[in-house]
C-alpha cells in the first residue's frame, strides 16, 4: 500500500480516507537536518567530554523510539543477525538487544504503520513537533485492524495519538473499553483479581489488627481462606 502522503498534512494528519483541507506550517527544521548537527556538535567539541556528552544524549532523546525500530526493521530484512550468529531474528533480538518479542513487534509495527500511513509524522523533530510514542501507534495500528470499532472512534484515536499525542494510559482509559471491549472471560479474570486483592488485604488487616475482638477475627480470618481457596478453583 503506497504512503497516504496526500491525505496527510505537517501537524495535521487526515482521518483514513478522508481528504484534510486545513494545512498547518511545516516544521522550521527537519528531524533529519536537527540530528545532523547535534551531531556534528557532538564530534566539534569532543575535546570536552561533558558537553559532548550532553549532546550526545540531546540526540538519543529527540530519535526517541523511530531509530531503534527502523534499524530492526532493516536487520529483519536483511539478515544481518544470520552474519553475527543468530539463527533467527527473534534470538538476535532478545539475546543481544534484550528486547522482549512484544516490545519489538510493537517497535517494528508502528515503526512500519507510520511509514505508510503518516510519514510526515517520522519528519518530526520531536521538540517543536511532539513524536508520539510506539506504545500509542501500536494502540491505533490495532484499532484500525478492527472491522467493528466506530468509524467515530478510530478518528478520535488518531486526532489523540498523531495530531495532540496523549500518554498512552490516558489513551487506554477512554478508548480500549470501545474498540477493545473485554471478553467475558477477560472480565471475570479481571473480577476475580480484584476480588481476591481485597480479600487478602481485609485478611492482612484483621491480623496486624489489636483492637479485632479475637474469635469474630479469627472465624473471618477462615472465612475468607476459604472464599481464597474457592475462588482459586472457581468454584
Amino acid at each position: 500500500m503506497a504512503p497516504l502522503s496526500d491525505a496527510t498534512t505537517y501537524g495535521k494528519v487526515a482521518p483514513f480516507g478522508r481528504a484534510e483541507t486545513e494545512v498547518s506550517p511545516a516544521p522550521t527544521m527537519s528531524r533529519a537536518k536537527s540530528l545532523a548537527q547535534l551531531e556534528a556538535a557532538e564530534e566539534a567539541h569532543a575535546n570536552d567530554p561533558e558537553r559532548a556528552d550532553m549532546l550526545r544524549r540531546a540526540r538519543i532523546f529527540k530519535t526517541g523510539w523511530l531509530e531503534l525500530a527502523e534499524a530492526l526493521v532493516r536487520v529483519r530484512k536483511s539478515r544481518s543477525f544470520a552474519a553475527w550468529g543468530y539463527e533467527t531474528f527473534e534470538d538476535y533480538t532478545k539475546k543481544e538487544l534484550r528486547l522482549r518479542q512484544e516490545t519489538v513487534d510493537k517497535l517494528t509495527g508502528s515503526f512500519l504503520f507510520l511509514k505508510e500511513r503518516a510519514p510526515d509524522v517520522m519528519d518530526r523533530d520531536g521538540v517543536t513537533q511532539k513524536i508520539p510514542s510506539y506504545e500509542s501507534v501500536d494502540f491505533l495500528r490495532r484499532a484500525e485492524e478492527r472491522n467493528d470499532a466506530p468509524r467515530e472512534v478510530i478518528d478520535e484515536i488518531r486526532e489523540k495519538v498523531l495530531e495532540h499525542p496523549v500518554s498512552m494510559p490516558t489513551l487506554s482509559k477512554h478508548f480500549a473499553p470501545r474498540v477493545f471491549p473485554p471478553t467475558d472471560d477477560e472480565r471475570v479474570a479481571k473480577e476475580k483479581v480484584a476480588l481476591k486483592g481485597a480479600a487478602e488485604r481485609l485478611r492482612d488487616v484483621i491480623a496486624e489488627s489489636r483492637s479485632a475482638p479475637l474469635n469474630a477475627a479469627s472465624e473471618l480470618t477462615m472465612a475468607i481462606e476459604r472464599f481464597l481457596a474457592a475462588l482459586e478453583v472457581g468454584e
